[in-house]
C-alpha cells in the first residue's frame, strides 16, 4: 500500500512539474472587430456559426480533476465565447461550480462565476457569449433565476419571443437571429441549462435539449469515431427535428488516472493532440466526420485544455475566417 501511495504521489507530483513548465505564455488578445472579432459574423445566424467551447471552464488549474489552464477573463479576451460548467448545490444550500461534486471541486458560487462574464461583457459591447450549464443536483430553475438576478446580468441575456414565434417545437435553425442583430438589441449572453429549464417561468434560461443534441462525452478513445446522437435519448427516431437542432461535439479526451479501473480524469498530457487540427482524431478529423454524416458543421466543439494544440485556428477554419 505504501508503495502505491508513494507511486500516485510522484505521478501527481510529475504531472504537476510538466503543467507548470509548460505554463501558457502564448495566448493573444482577440482583437475587437466587427461581432465576435470578425466582421463576417454580423450577418451570420447564431446557428451558422461554430465555436470552439471551453468544457468545465470554471475549473482552473493543474490537479487531475481540473480542465483548463487559463481563468474565464482570459478564456474570454482568447476568443473563447462559449463557455460549459457544471452546477451543483453546496453545503450552504447555494449553487456553486462543482465539478461532479462539491467535495472534489467547487470553483466558487454561480453567482460569482456571472459577475466575471458581465464585467468581460461590460467592456466588449460587440461580443456574443454563450453559457451552457449543467444541474448536476436537478435544483428548480428558480435557483438559476436568483443568482443571474444576484449578478445583475439579466440585462444581456436573450428571451425566445413570446407566443407560437418563440414555441421550441416550431424553432428551427433559420429562427436564430443574428450576431449583428443580438448585439443591436443588447441581448449577448445566450444561456442554456441540460435539465428542469422552463421557459414560461423563467424565458431567458433556455432548455438545451429542445434547440441542440450532442454526441458521445466522456470518451477514452483518442480517435473519437462517434459521431452519434447521445444526448437527448431517442431523438435520433426523428430525424426532421435532429435537422433543425444545432449540435455540439464533445471533443475532450479522458484517460484513466493511473491503472486501469482507476478513475477517469482529463487526459491533459495529450491535450496538444487531441486539439490539433490535423491528424487522425483532432478537431478536423473529429468534426469533418460528424459534419460529412449529418450535413453541416456543428454550432459548437467542446474541449479541454483550449490553449494546448489549435483549438482558437480551427475556430477559425471551420467559420473560414481569417
Amino acid at each position: 500500500m505504501a508503495l502505491l501511495v508513494n507511486f500516485l504521489f510522484i505521478h501527481s507530483l510529475l504531472d504537476i512539474i510538466d503543467q507548470l513548465t509548460r505554463a501558457t505564455t502564448h495566448l493573444k488578445t482577440q482583437t475587437q472587430v466587427g461581432c465576435n472579432g470578425h466582421p463576417e459574423f454580423c450577418d451570420r445566424k447564431y446557428a451558422n456559426i461554430t465555436h470552439i467551447a471551453t468544457h468545465d471552464a470554471p475549473f482552473v488549474g493543474v490537479l487531475p480533476m481540473e480542465n483548463q489552464n487559463v481563468d474565464i477573463p482570459t478564456q474570454l479576451d482568447a476568443g473563447i465565447r462559449f463557455l460549459q460548467a457544471q452546477t451543483h448545490r453546496n453545503a450552504f444550500g447555494k449553487l456553486s461550480l462543482c465539478h461532479t461534486s462539491c467535495l472534489m471541486k467547487d470553483a466558487g458560487l454561480l453567482r460569482d462565476y456571472l459577475e466575471v462574464i458581465k464585467s468581460w461583457l461590460d467592456t466588449h459591447p460587440h461580443e456574443v457569449v454563450t453559457l451552457l450549464l449543467t444541474n448536476g443536483d436537478h435544483r428548480p430553475v428558480s435557483e438559476f433565476d436568483t443568482a443571474f438576478r444576484q449578478s445583475n446580468i439579466t440585462q444581456y441575456a436573450y428571451s425566445m419571443p413570446p407566443g407560437p414565434a418563440g414555441d421550441p417545437n416550431k424553432w428551427t435553425l433559420n429562427s436564430w437571429p443574428t450576431l449583428g442583430q443580438l448585439i443591436a438589441s443588447g441581448t449577448r449572453l445566450l444561456v442554456f441549462l441540460d435539465t428542469r429549464a422552463d421557459q414560461v417561468k423563467v424565458p431567458y434560461i433556455l432548455n438545451e435539449f429542445s434547440y441542440f443534441w450532442e454526441t458521445p462525452f466522456d470518451t477514452l478513445d483518442p480517435r473519437f469515431s462517434s459521431c452519434a446522437i447521445d444526448r437527448p435519448v431517442g431523438l435520433d427516431r426523428f430525424p426532421q427535428t435532429v435537422q433543425q437542432r444545432m449540435y455540439i461535439v464533445n471533443h475532450f479526451l479522458d484517460t484513466r488516472l493511473y491503472v486501469a479501473g482507476s478513475p477517469e480524469v482529463p487526459d491533459r498530457r495529450d491535450a496538444g493532440r487531441t486539439n490539433a487540427w490535423e491528424g487522425k482524431g483532432g478537431i478536423g478529423d473529429h468534426v469533418g466526420r460528424c459534419a460529412g454524416m449529418w450535413g453541416r458543421r456543428p454550432a459548437a466543439v467542446l474541449v479541454d485544455y483550449f490553449d494546448r494544440g489549435d483549438s482558437l485556428k480551427a475556430q477559425r477554419l471551420l467559420n473560414r475566417v481569417l
